[in-house]
């Protein structure tokens, strides 16, 4: 098999790991805020941003685009999918069904909280509202956290889906988290959480999940309901049977 000049590394082997590379690079900078939604990108463009060749770029592109997160314009490029708020109340809504069930069924396998003790601490550091930065070390931190429990629950199946719904709920949360300090209250709520796990009580701990994902869906969407500058920029109407637009 060839090997990429210089290197012992097939060159197959080499484009995939190239590919996998952009995926992911590209998927964490439209989840993050840094490629907004509804702006238009080029495979030129983004080799160049991240050093690569365009060939990966545009392997990337198309794995995004079947998560969803890119969409094709012919002869133009790519678009960045927007957020409606639509999408966000229907990840909040798959979230309030799949996550109380993983902390269940976390709990009655028996969860790790020395675990969660230590992932919880990232999220204890908070975060300034609009600062970006900070911003996303605390949800990558929480992130981390809440897939530690669908890890424990023993289901590959359930793992893949909450990770998806994460990446979507990653979006709107960063908008939401601009605007209000919120670090003090996932703290509390985490430890409960823990708290719960640690003593084999699945029923509070499924009661715990869905109160922060109540929590954590009014404070985004009243977030965005309150700020027009952020709804203009990043959000995309919904539109109603009737066809109007609400924002």
């Amino acid at each position: 098999m060839a090997k990429a000049p210089g290197t012992s590394v097939p060159i197959a082997a080499e484009a995939h790991n190239l590919g996998d590379a952009a995926y992911a690079e590209i998927k964490s900078r439209i989840i993050d805020g840094r490629l907004a939604g509804g702006s238009a990108v080029s495979e030129a463009e983004l080799a160049l941003a991240l050093g690569l060749g365009k060939a990966p770029v545009r392997a990337a592109l198309a794995r995004l685009a079947q998560d969803g997160l890119v969409t094709s314009v012919a002869r133009r490029g790519w678009r960045i999918a927007s957020v409606t708020l639509a999408d966000i109340l229907d990840v909040f809504r798959l979230r309030r069904q799949l996550e109380p069930m993983a902390a269940r069924l976390a709990t009655e396998r028996g969860v790790d909280s020395v675990l969660l003790k230590r992932l919880d601490v990232g999220c204890k550091a908070g975060y300034t509202p609009g600062d970006a930065a900070s911003q996303r070390v605390f949800l990558a931190a929480n992130r981390a956290f809440h897939l530690a429990i669908a890890e424990a629950a023993g289901s590959p199946r359930l793992l893949r889906m909450l990770s998806n719904l994460l990446d979507e709920a990653e979006r709107a949360l960063l908008l939401g988290l601009a605007l209000r300090d919120r670090s003090d209250e996932i703290q509390h709520e985490h430890q409960a959480l823990i708290d719960a796990m640690a003593k084999g009580d699945a029923a509070t701990a499924e009661e715990i999940v869905i109160e922060q994902i109540d929590e954590a869906r009014d404070m985004v969407v009243a977030a965005l309901m309150g700020s027009p500058s952020v709804l203009g920029a990043e959000i995309a109407p919904v539109t109603t049977a009737t066809g109007a637009k609400r924002r």
